[in-house]
């Protein structure tokens, strides 16, 4: 009898700490243990890299925490990998990709004592909160330097899917390429892909091929802005610092920095204030206030000096007064960045058909931009689910 206790008690104390919350792992253990799941390889220099960076930069501020992560998990794939990070003990799992939200959130009803945080979506429960670092306000001020340095009225964009945070993301590249020249006009090419070099180096060309000017993009690697300089197009970086790609090209780009997020979440679960219980309404919506993103070639550098003559050599008038281009970039920048009054999604606003959006007077709500499926005027080539009313 007592080898038989023996014998269960492992077993005992595995289920016990199972069902431990994540704070009484970090108090029993010393440490807490966070886990990732990315959709592409940690190499790929823009999405996932730029989240595996944040998820060291975060081990290394706190040292009470313990990290594993699991790169190149296809979308609608993500629950036998989540189901395989909750038996290696993780307490607090990351899922990194707008694909993973339902499977996450089916995760959350099957692991009540896990806690969960879904990057980029909408859902959340008791047990899975949201979290998003949002390039939209950025992708408004890279549109009107676009349009200030493009040698034609067309503007490329190269986009993985038609998920909302695309659709806000080129609507705000488009408004902002028309705050400079009232013509502009963005065409998109869909490679359906997060992770394709392939596919949006096909894309890129055809873009310049068919006249844009400059481009700009959503795809995990370099690529663009290197196809982009080998035509001799302006670019700009998208998640990560690409300068070093194409030092005579980049003009600028989004920069995020998700371990301002990860630290702040781990803190607060490491000292009981997040819980299994409480996150159905925790959601982090950071955008330039608070240092979550960067307007940037690379770190530090908001504009490439290279392309600044030229941004203060196109004048655009504001409130009829003249100003230039690099001057109207960098006042808006500050404005969004201590968290002023200027919101590109600001109405009166119609999207491309004419339908408004945002009446007069109002912002778009996060729920609104989490769940846009329209597209601004300026944004030429299909666009799928968007509606006609």
């Amino acid at each position: 009898m007592k080898k038989a206790l023996l014998a269960a008690l492992p077993l005992s104390l595995a289920l016990l700490s199972t069902a431990a919350s994540p704070a009484a792992q970090a108090q029993q253990t010393g440490k807490l243990k966070a886990c990732f799941i990315y959709v592409g390889p940690v190499g790929d220099i823009g999405w996932s890299y730029a989240h595996d960076e944040a998820r060291k930069k975060t081990e290394k501020a706190l040292p009470w925490l313990e990290t594993k992560y699991v790169e190149s998990v296809p979308e609608g794939q993500a629950t036998p990998v989540i189901d395989r990070l909750v038996r290696d003990n993780c307490k607090v799992i990351f899922t990194t990709s707008f694909g993973f939200m339902d499977q996450t959130l089916d995760a959350a009803k099957k692991y009540p004592n896990v806690i969960f945080a879904h990057a980029s979506g909408f859902k959340r429960a008791p047990n899975m909160a949201t979290y998003m670092a949002d390039f939209y306000q950025i992708y408004y001020l890279n549109g009107m330097m676009a349009a200030a340095v493009s040698k034609s009225d067309k503007l490329g964009y190269v986009a993985a899917f038609p998920v909302p945070e695309l659709k806000r993301h080129i609507s705000a590249f488009a408004m902002g390429a028309r705050a400079v020249n009232p013509k502009a006009t963005v065409s998109v090419k869909w490679i359906n892909a997060w992770f394709d070099p392939n596919k949006a180096r096909e894309a890129a060309e055809a873009l310049i091929s068919e006249g844009a000017g400059a481009l700009a993009f959503t795809e995990d690697t370099a690529t663009v802005v290197q196809t982009a300089a080998a035509r001799k197009i302006p670019s700009f970086a998208h998640y990560s610092p690409m300068y070093k790609f194409a030092p005579d090209y980049v003009v600028s780009g989004q920069l995020v920095h998700w371990e301002k997020i990860y630290i702040d979440f781990l803190t607060k679960v490491r000292n009981g204030t997040y819980t299994a219980k409480n996150l159905q309404n925790v959601d982090y919506w950071n955008l330039l206030r608070g240092g979550s993103v960067e307007l940037g070639a690379q770190d530090g550098m908001a504009i490439n000096p290279k392309w600044v003559p030229a941004l203060k050599a196109k004048t655009i008038t504001v409130a009829g007064k003249k100003t230039t281009v690099y001057d109207r970039v960098m006042t808006l920048k500050a404005d969004m960045e201590k968290g002023g009054k200027f919101d590109p999604f600001t109405g009166p606003l119609k999207d491309r058909n004419g339908i408004l959006r945002v009446p007069a007077g109002k912002v778009a709500s996060i729920a609104d931009l989490n769940n846009m499926s329209w597209v601004a005027p300026g944004v030429t080539g299909q666009v799928a689910d968007e509606p006609k009313k």
